[in-house]
């Protein structure tokens, strides 16, 4: 964004690179490494990508919207018709045949306001880490007066994994089998997805 004069820098493709390695179902990412790939002149790969997105993202997203129009409005200006291959993927949404929203792990994760990035650009790296560090320390703070959450464990233990802390995302399941043990099938295949050690 502070680079007006490349709708693509360099620092921030290698960043979303970077991301979608930590976690390759980010839906910024994806959507963002797609703009690449239209930028590039793959507009067909893009729009591709973006459909692969769009299977993936949980009704009424708040991206879902745009993510729609950006394929369409790509479409008609290179020309190329996606009405049959739109169509399909939201029939597989309406399906859900594959089964990924099902998943706490797999799911995307929404992006965060314009208020939020806002905020989040006016601090220093070093702060923005302390930020991302006090959301995941007020979740875990959240569960522990609320163990019965499941979901929640699996929201810890995934920003734990895309924090690199595995002990920590080790700990949270452990923590979360034992304050929900009817539960333990669910947590272990979610941590397993996750790559927590141990699973």
């Amino acid at each position: 964004m502070a680079d007006e004069r490349n709708p693509m820098p360099k620092a921030a493709k290698a960043a979303f690179d970077k991301a979608i390695i930590l976690d390759p179902k980010d839906p910024r990412s994806r959507y963002f490494l797609a703009v690449s790939k239209d930028l590039d002149g793959d507009h067909k790969g893009a729009i591709n990508d973006w459909l692969e997105l769009l299977k993936d993202t949980p009704k009424d997203a708040p991206w879902e919207s745009d993510l729609i129009r950006t394929v369409e409005q790509v479409g008609k200006i290179h020309k190329i018709d996606i009405t049959e291959s739109l169509a399909s993927t939201q029939k597989i949404r309406a399906s859900d045949l594959s089964g990924t929203l099902k998943s706490i792990a797999a799911a995307p994760i929404p992006g965060p306001s314009k208020t939020d990035m806002a905020q989040a650009a006016k601090l220093p790296p070093g702060q923005q880490q302390q930020m991302v560090t006090s959301m995941v320390e007020g979740l875990e703070a959240k569960l522990a007066k609320n163990p019965k959450n499941v979901d929640g464990w699996i929201m810890l233990m995934r920003s734990r994994m895309t924090l690199g802390e595995t002990a920590k995302a080790k700990a949270a399941l452990t923590k979360s089998v034992a304050s929900n043990p009817e539960s333990r099938t669910k947590l272990l295949k979610e941590a397993q997805i996750l790559g927590v050690p141990g699973t």
